[in-house]
């Protein structure tokens, strides 16, 4: 899984580097943990978000918070920062042997390369590499979503409203994908 900070769009559709957030990463470092993520990518070129992701990371990790915690420390310990995307993909490529598919989410349907839920399932029971890409702010970059092989079909609710913080879409999409209730 990335957790893509960088680049994103903020209300006005401009590209920004958004903001980490600690509850972001103890939340969907849990998610990850539960369905059997084997890594959480936080992707910030923003050096000062780094060092406070690095910072909360080591509380949780190695100080106090390990022996506090133990539970959280076992999800924190999937988390890795780096600066970009293509550093994320090199890792996932160098620690599982092949370069892994992208599957992007967005919460606007993406028909040109839209892929559904029950095929993303196939695609990870036949053991393929991928890396789920979830983006902060108001969104993933059109540049991230151009990149990915494909575009994970949005959630829809019941109204026309969409707007998920990314820990609930990620629970959401992650039950919907690896959750052992599904069928096809």
């Amino acid at each position: 899984m990335g957790l893509v900070h960088y680049p994103v769009y903020n209300k006005k559709c401009e590209r920004i580097a958004s903001a980490t957030t600690t509850v972001d990463i103890h939340d969907l470092s849990r998610v990850a943990r539960t369905y059997g993520v084997k890594r959480l990518y936080v992707v910030t070129p923003l050096t000062d978000q780094q060092r406070l992701v690095g910072r909360m990371l080591e509380h949780w990790k190695v100080g106090f918070g390990a022996k506090y915690n133990p539970h959280r420390k076992e999800a924190l310990e999937l988390v890795t920062v780096f600066s970009s995307l293509e550093e994320a993909v090199e890792d996932v490529g160098g620690a599982e042997g092949e370069i892994p598919l992208l599957v992007a989410t967005d919460a606007a349907r993406q028909e040109e390369r839209s892929i559904t839920y029950g095929r993303t399932r196939q695609i990870l029971r036949a053991s393929h590499v991928v890396l789920l890409l979830f983006g902060t702010a108001w969104g993933l970059d059109r540049e991230i979503l151009d990149r990915a092989d494909y575009v994970l079909e949005p959630i829809e609710g019941v109204k026309e409203y969409n707007h998920l913080s990314v820990r609930a879409a990620a629970a959401i999409i992650l039950d919907r994908l690896a959750g052992g209730h599904h069928q096809s």
